[in-house]
């Protein structure tokens, strides 16, 4: 017998009906949802950005009218290129399924390709892309919320002592009420960042009329001007410019939270206008006041306004932070399911909503490192040069898929690539060349991360893939097991049984173990094979495919359960809506025993690993989240069984 179908959603099985998707959820006022998540890293920039481009790190980028009207010229075609054109125009184009980020496409691409090498190069690139992004996790809650906080030294000079005590104490909260979720806190970041983006424009407007020639800045001309004339001191300033986009990879992996269509929506409505007008005041007032470079962003407001302005900057900056961490558990959520990382324990705060998850070891890893980073750095604009490599190094390498993307699945012809991708880029290596010479001041913090994360991952991939190899051996092929048993168990015992066990064609440790110690089985037998597909979500014609094997024994089933890389393996709630949709299987979910079959990994083996390697992969298999609790399997049902392999 062969049947292929699929379990009700988890709404069905309880009774409440199809768990709507997030865009769903969200239709009520989805353009605010975009507002409140997806830009507020982006939409936090012109609190350091500009204040960087003239510190004492740029000093070579002096008050000038050319430099002025060039850097401001640059950022506002970096916003144009890289994120208009770049993410709202192409990459949002590039969706799985509805879903974004780089490993979302990174998923995509190895599903429509084919060819090892292309395959293991696309996996390559995806993951320096997310440990970028993990880096970048690091560093964002730490610069937002102490450039924030540094507002107070504008209200008054002897407040500075404030600053960083003020920002621990903000970010602890912060990472503190995350087991408890963002439902709550989720719903007011909206309106915040709509009352955020209008004080951006306020702000930038009165400057913007008391100097309007800096609307000149609006033309390329000056950008181009500014390279020619001063190309040392442009290539300084890139360092700086690159902070105006910071963010600019949250359109892309927040899109499956919200759709295109609203995140489109608020960037051309609200945000794109608000940071241009914002940024066009503050250089408007660098130029009458060449002082106000010290902070220009709370220069721009009055002296009465300044400390209101300190309270919603810190608001703004921890809803950013809030959104990085979010994606922070995405991203890890879904390498573990891509078998980039290992398991970790994963809780949902939330009934209803399907995303808000909570992962503890990546929680405080996050707070742990961010709070170093501050007592390290110790001011937002010296955090400024480790935080563009990240960001630089993340749009390099999501322009290459795009790239692949564009040539392989969508069939550009050469001169459309030439004419749309090549220009973007161009921009971006000249942003990344420029911030690779800050390695020595900063940028070594996000290689330093992204390289452990890589290593990490490379670890768990090579291991497992080895430790998969011999454990083929030892279990052997499942028709030789079944062929054997024919002769040797007589008795089936009353019940049903579910073995987990990645391997279609060979035999479960467990079973092996069972079998050759009480001489039984149970009267329905289920090997399971749970998959990741490479989509966020499987269809419900495409969850599960059933084979009998009446040849040995009735009731002996090979099912194979397929959940997408954002999906939680619930493997009892899949199991029980299996049964209510093929009753003829006769499965009773209450009365199911699980038997995990695991292989206890030790070194003294002759794996091509070198020993440190060996012994990475052995920390993390011993810190991962068992099976049974990874699938969720209930712990009074539970046996695991197997044995011991050495690498």
């Amino acid at each position: 017998m062969n049947i292929s179908g699929a379990s009700p959603t988890v709404g069905e099985i309880d009774g409440a009906g199809p768990t709507p998707h997030p865009r769903v959820r969200q239709a009520a006022a989805p353009v605010i949802g975009a507002l409140g998540v997806v830009f507020g890293d982006i939409g936090t920039s012109p609190l350091y950005s500009l204040q960087t481009a003239f510190s004492v790190n740029h000093n070579e980028v002096r008050v000038t009218e050319l430099n002025v009207y060039g850097i401001i010229s640059l950022v506002v075609w970096s916003l144009i290129i890289i994120v208009t054109l770049k993410y709202i125009v192409l990459v949002m184009r590039a969706d799985n399924e509805g879903e974004g980020g780089i490993l979302a496409l990174t998923a995509l691409l190895r599903g429509k390709l084919t060819g090892t090498r292309l395959r293991n190069t696309i996996l390559a690139i995806g993951m320096v892309g997310a440990a970028l992004f993990f880096g970048d996790s690091l560093i964002t809650p730490a610069i937002s919320v102490m450039s924030a906080i540094e507002g107070l030294q504008v209200v008054r000079r002897d407040l500075r002592v404030l600053v960083l005590p003020g920002s621990a104490l903000v970010l602890a909260i912060l990472f503190a009420v995350q087991r408890s979720g963002t439902g709550k806190v989720g719903r007011a970041f909206g309106p915040v960042m709509i009352v955020w983006f209008i004080c951006l424009a306020v702000l930038g407007i009165p400057q913007i009329v008391q100097r309007p020639t800096i609307l000149l800045a609006l033309s390329p001309t000056y950008a181009i001007q500014f390279w020619v004339e001063r190309p040392g001191i442009a290539f300084v300033a890139m360092t700086a410019v690159v902070l105006t986009i910071t963010g600019a990879e949250a359109l892309n992996a927040d899109m499956g939270h919200f759709g295109a269509r609203p995140i489109r929506k608020a960037w051309f409505g609200l945000v794109l206008g608000s940071l241009l007008i914002n940024y066009l005041g503050q250089g408007a007032m660098i130029l009458s006041d060449p002082h106000s470079i010290d902070n220009p962003f709370f220069n721009l407001a009055p002296a009465w306004a300044r400390t209101p302005l300190v309270v919603l900057a810190t608001m703004a900056t921890v809803i950013a932070s809030q959104a990085v961490i979010s994606g922070a558990y995405s991203m890890a959520h879904q390498a573990m399911r891509l078998g980039l990382l290992p398991n970790l324990r994963v809780e949902h705060t939330s009934n209803s909503e399907f995303g808000q998850i909570y992962l503890p070891a990546v929680n405080w890893l996050l707070f742990v490192g961010v709070v170093a980073l501050m007592l390290g750095f110790r001011s937002s604009t010296a955090l400024a040069s480790a935080y563009g490599l990240s960001v630089t190094g993340m749009l390099v390498t999501t322009t290459g898929l795009l790239t692949l993307m564009a040539t392989r699945i969508w069939r550009w012809p050469w001169w459309r690539v030439l004419v749309r991708i090549v220009p973007i880029a161009a921009l971006e290596l000249l942003f990344l060349a420029a911030n690779v010479t800050k390695i020595v001041h900063g940028g070594w913090l996000p290689l330093t991360a992204a390289s452990i994360i890589v290593v990490v991952m490379t670890t768990w991939l090579s291991g497992n893939y080895y430790v998969l190899g011999r454990r083929a051996e030892i279990e052997g092929p499942l028709p030789d097991f079944l062929d054997r048993i024919k002769s040797t168990v007589t008795t089936r015992v009353p019940g049903e049984a579910v073995y987990l066990h990645a391997n279609p064609n060979t035999a479960p440790l467990a079973l092996k173990e069972n079998v050759r110690f009480n001489r039984a089985l149970h009267e329905r037998v289920y090997v399971v094979r749970v998959k990741t597909a490479s989509v966020p979500r499987v269809s419900d014609d495409e969850r599960v495919c059933i084979d009998e094997f009446p040849e040995y024994y009735s009731g002996l089933y090979h099912l194979t359960i397929t959940f997408g890389f954002k999906e939680i393996h619930d493997l009892p709630r899949a199991i029980a809506a299996i049964g209510e949709r093929f009753p003829e299987l006769g499965i009773k979910p209450d009365e199911i025993r699980y038997f995990v079959s695991v292989l206890t990994v030790r070194t003294g083996g002759h794996s091509p690993m070198a020993t440190w390697r060996k012994r990475l992969y052995i920390w993390l298999v011993h810190n991962a989240t068992p099976r049974g609790e990874a699938f969720r399997l209930p712990p009074n049902r539970t046996m695991v069984m197997g044995g011991t392999l050495e690498i």
